[in-house]
């Protein structure tokens, strides 16, 4: 057992300067390989995720624009049908002004009508009455002439 012992002993010696060179290889491994290459990748993976949330924000900012595009559009489609239906209200109230005045002329014109139809009739009375008067008169004058005396 004694010599099983030297002879671990003896590897154990034997792999020290294998140790040291692999503990020396990993130091210089990590110096000159990764810690530059974790550093690199920290610096891709923000920028990439710096890429990502700018455009995240960009996505925002758009949609806030489109928003706020789509709320003017409404206000201006509302500002349109008002301004339409304002018009349309006042060419009703024209209509119905222009209905009401030709409404007035023309009870004018159907009064004046009625007057200028009462005199023509008030004068035809007249005229009437004064040749019912001469024809009665010459009825009278030709029924109480004498029957030879003339016609």
């Amino acid at each position: 057992m004694d010599q099983t012992l030297r002879q671990l002993g003896e590897l154990l010696l034997g792999s020290v300067p294998t140790v040291i060179l692999l503990a020396l290889l990993y130091a210089f491994y990590t110096a000159i390989v990764h810690k530059p290459l974790q550093r690199v990748l920290a610096e891709r993976r923000n920028k990439t995720e710096g890429a990502i949330e700018k455009s995240r924000a960009d996505i925002a900012a758009a949609e806030a624009r489109t928003a706020e595009y789509e709320q003017r559009l409404r206000e201006a489609r509302a500002a349109l049908f008002k301004a339409q239906e304002a018009r349309r209200q006042a060419a009703l109230q024209t209509r119905a002004n222009a209905v009401a005045v030709a409404r007035h002329r023309a009870q004018e014109q159907v009064e004046s009508a009625k007057r200028d139809i009462e005199k023509d009739k008030e004068a035809a009375q007249t005229g009437l009455q004064g040749e019912a008067s001469a024809l009665a008169g010459e009825i009278v004058r030709r029924v109480l002439q004498p029957v030879g005396a003339g016609s």
